[in-house]
């Protein structure tokens, strides 16, 4: 495949998973703000790895926890959203994104 359809494919996802989060927050997601970071896919499309990030941070664990649960309701509604530009929806690995604590640490050893 492709570098750059792969990073369409990863772009129109990450933008669809967002949105997926923001409508179900309050319902699915116990009023967890749910941010998809990044969104890699594999070669053959067939698996999508999204990194999120979680507020308030201090349950993350319990965040990732819940989306694992609703993966299948996500795909399902991923689906409907991109059923016309997908021919198959990858299935969905999702991941805490730490970038943003490494940076905060970093951070704050320069300022010692």
């Amino acid at each position: 495949m492709s570098g750059i359809r792969l990073e369409k494919m990863a772009s129109l996802l990450k933008r669809e998973l967002s949105i997926v989060f923001q409508q179900n927050m309050n319902t699915h997601f116990d009023g967890m703000m749910v941010t998809v970071t990044s969104v890699r896919v594999a070669p053959d499309l067939s698996v999508a790895k999204a990194y999120l990030s979680f507020f308030p941070t201090e349950k993350k664990e319990v965040g990732l926890e819940l989306v694992k649960e609703k993966s299948s309701l996500i795909r399902k509604l991923l689906g409907d959203a991109v059923g016309k530009q997908l021919r198959k929806v990858p299935s969905l690995a999702f991941y805490i994104d730490d970038s943003l604590d490494y940076y905060e640490e970093i951070d704050r050893l320069l300022k010692k």
